[in-house]
């Protein structure tokens, strides 16, 4: 295996040299536009690629600064001068720095212990910054990772905070805790929040973070998934579980930030179908994950059977299938081993070889949306489906969407035919219509019902529907505009109906139609 010489340092959360540190991060402007502006967006899309050169050269270009000390030394992962480190922790100090684990620090030169950033979001609640620490990625260590390493911010991380429901509750539940980001973010919305996971380390830089943004009303317990809250329930829980497929092979490496220990994605199945013993009446749940797909088996189909014996409402939205090549290689990267070199290929041959042993023929990973019944109620939403790309590239997330469709699949599920007859339907803002002619014609080939939020979505529609559509302004009810399109087009009436309800159903959950509530029966 690939040699790892880095000691990971023990992280302490002391109140007294937190603030004294959050004072000179806030001095020195350490913020995501500070750092952007030290060397501007070429050099920071070549940093993202693992090139640190125009970073580098952008600080030489701008003269000493704390701020460049601390990108220095924190974004770049590189040494700077103790002198220069001194100036730019006035309040906390470097040996104190030192002592708690954030630098390691000698007479002449200090290093970053940990990666620390600055970190920027917008919720419902207003813009927010905090600072992440986290353990050092490969390109500050020039070797792989070690398997206790704790994970910093990702695609993963934005996706799972954009997909929170920004509903206020009383208790959330973040499984698998990790650096604690996704825990910071529940807290915006509830009274409290318990952080699970079974890395003792992990709670530890978790706790730093939340101090060192001055966040209280979270409570970090040790154990493995659900063990540390047997018999607790929860209005909401989220998790970025350990959910990478990992072969159980000796000289594999065990991470402990992506890999639950389990064969195959049993885990994710573990954590999907105990959501029912930990969630409230009417509580729900958003989580990311990984499935499989065996030989003559669709992975979706897989996950259905999962929430087959519950009460759970489910939504499930396969984002990406990854063959196993691609899969493998993936996450032998991502942990820092480099393709080509004699390790790569024998944890490819160690991947390849768990899939064929289990009839693996592929891996999905999605997003998972889950919705306890209330006390007495029926299931209300099924949906597994796939999206491509769809949530990874939605910059302002998509909680209030997810909310907005759980809303609907309640509404249908109160609406039977006859009720969805009677109701009025409007057409969302976002929605806007293309249509496509062949040269000279005047009726129109393709019409393509288009949501500029939420998912996007994109829905080919005939005459009729889009005529119903274009007809729904809240002042009709459906059977008044069913009745008119049909005498418009001397169609059966009932036949139309027939046609244009489970359209109605579909584009209601997809949000292209709204109810009114000011009309809607």
């Amino acid at each position: 295996m690939t040699a790892r010489a880095h000691v990971l340092p023990d992280v302490v959360a002391d109140p007294t040299v937190t603030t004294a540190l959050a004072a000179d991060l806030t001095a020195a402007g350490f913020t995501v536009e500070g750092v952007d502006a030290l060397w501007g967006a070429d050099a920071a899309a070549a940093l993202h690629r693992g090139n640190r050169v125009a970073a580098r050269r952008g600080l030489d270009a701008r003269g000493p600064s704390a701020l460049g000390t601390l990108a220095t030394l924190f974004v770049l992962g590189l040494p700077v001068a103790r002198a220069d480190a001194d100036q730019a922790f006035p309040e906390a100090g470097v040996e104190e720095l030192a002592r708690i684990g954030i630098v390691r620090a000698n007479d002449d030169q200090v290093h970053a212990a940990v990666d620390l950033r600055p970190y920027a979001f917008v919720d419902d609640a207003g813009a927010g910054s905090w600072w992440i620490v986290s353990d050092l990625g490969e390109l500050a260590l020039g070797a792989a990772l070690d398997e206790e390493h704790v994970l910093g911010i990702g695609g993963a991380t934005t996706t799972l905070s954009g997909l929170q429901l920004l509903v206020p509750v009383h208790r959330v539940l973040d499984l698998g805790t990790g650096c604690g980001i996704q825990a910071m973010h529940a807290r915006r919305f509830a009274d409290e929040v318990v952080a699970t996971d079974i890395s003792r380390r992990a709670l530890d830089i978790a706790r730093f973070n939340a101090q060192l943004n001055g966040i209280d009303g979270i409570e970090f317990r040790l154990g493995s998934l659900f063990e540390p809250v047997a018999g607790e329930w929860f209005d909401r829980i989220v998790s970025n579980p350990p959910f990478v497929i990992t072969p159980r092979t000796e000289g594999v490496p065990s991470y402990e930030y992506r890999d639950g220990g389990m064969v195959g994605d049993a885990l994710v199945e573990t954590v999907l179908t105990g959501l029912a013993d930990h969630l409230t009446p009417g509580g729900t749940a958003q989580l990311l994950g990984n499935w499989e797909y065996h030989w003559g088996v669709d992975g979706l189909d897989r996950v259905r059977a999962w929430f087959a014996d519950t009460d759970l409402d489910a939504w499930v939205i396969e984002r990406e299938r990854q063959d196993p090549n691609a899969y493998a290689e993936t996450w032998i990267r991502d942990g820092g081993t480099k393709p080509g070199s004699p390790e790569f290929d024998r944890l490819v041959g160690a991947w390849l070889d768990d899939f064929v042993e289990r009839r693996v023929t592929g891996v999905g990973f999605g997003y998972v949306v889950v919705r306890k019944a209330p006390t007495g109620g029926p299931v209300q939403l099924r949906r597994f489906e796939r999206v491509p790309d769809t949530l990874g590239s939605n910059p302002a997330g998509l909680g209030a969407t997810v909310a907005r469709v759980l809303d609907a699949a309640a509404w249908l599920a109160a609406h039977d035919d006859a009720a969805l007859a009677a109701a009025h339907l409007r057409v969302a803002g976002d929605v806007t219509e293309e249509r496509y002619y062949w040269p000279g014609n005047d009726d129109p080939t393709v019409m393509t019902l288009v949501q500029g939020g939420g998912f996007g979505r994109r829905v080919d529609a005939d005459t009729a529907l889009a005529a119903f559509v274009g007809a729904c302004d809240g002042d009709l009810s459906v059977a008044a505009i069913v009745g008119a399109l049909a005498q418009i087009t001397g169609v059966d009436e009932q036949a139309l109906a027939a046609d244009l309800l489970p359209a109605a159903r579909d584009l209601v959950l997809d949000g292209l139609l709204v109810p009114d509530p000011g009309a809607s029966a």
